[in-house]
């Protein structure tokens, strides 16, 4: 059996690719175009905005090192807490979404949360 922090790793990688499929079609598709100009709710995006949605993206780029490198006591924490946020701030987002794109990578990406969040939960040393 594949050891449980080695899956916790490839299911954050899976997650930030999922996320990262999302902001290339987006900017393909000319919504981030929009989004560039228009910024939230119509007010211009500032600094610490952009510093937010960085540490937002980095948050499964760390989870893979710490998956991998922190005692199964602490990540399991650690992984409940990070994939809930994750999942509640897309399950929020979902409907702000115009592209059906944008929805179904978002409903995957709430699914790989789930399914992270369940293999911590059944984790056992």
């Amino acid at each position: 059996m594949v050891d449980v922090r080695i899956t916790l790793s490839g299911l954050w990688v899976a997650l930030m690719l999922t996320y990262l499929l999302g902001d290339v079609l987006r900017i393909l598709s000319g919504d981030a175009a929009g989004f560039m100009s228009s910024g939230f709710d119509g007010k211009p995006v500032t600094q610490w905005m952009w510093l937010g949605m960085a540490a937002l993206m980095l948050i499964p780029i760390v989870m893979v090192v710490l998956s991998l490198t922190v005692p199964h006591s602490a990540i399991r924490w650690i992984t409940f807490v990070a994939s809930a946020l994750l999942f509640v701030i897309n399950a929020v987002g979902l409907p702000t979404y115009p592209g059906l794109y944008d929805k179904f990578l978002i409903a995957v990406g709430l699914v790989l949360n789930g399914v992270t969040f369940w293999y911590a939960w059944t984790w056992h040393s």
